[in-house]
């Protein structure tokens, strides 16, 4: 857990499964950490545009409509607002490929997940 001394990380949840974006938010909440979420790759990016206050890390879902992660990640490094973010990404697949800080499989386990952040942010 974050200690009350420290400001909490914040983390950018980019997930279309409301399911899953919501544990993934319960659990890093529960943990301290300071949480929003988007729906897609274009709402992401719209946040992350629209804001001056930078995520610590974004967990990013690969498959996703209107503009999923691989095409998000393009946008993203190309941005020199957006590039230096370190991005984990949380996929059913395997993305070790995708030029990222790290991936995450699903199904994964609530400690895996606070593991994985821990790491990176």
């Amino acid at each position: 857990m974050i200690s009350r001394s420290e400001s909490p990380k914040h983390i950018l949840v980019v997930e279309d499964d409301p399911i899953i974006s919501g544990d993934i938010q319960m659990v890093l909440k529960w943990e301290g950490y300071r949480v929003d979420c988007a729906g897609s790759g274009r709402e992401a990016l719209d946040q992350l545009r629209g804001s001056k206050a930078k995520p610590d890390l974004i967990l990013l879902d690969v498959m996703m409509p209107v503009l999923d992660g691989v095409q998000f990640r393009r946008q993203q490094k190309g941005d020199p607002d957006l590039k230096d973010i370190p991005v984990l990404v949380v996929s059913g697949i395997d993305c070790s490929w995708l030029d990222a800080s790290g991936w995450l499989h699903k199904p994964f386990q609530p400690e895996q997940l606070l593991e994985a952040v821990r790491s990176r942010a």
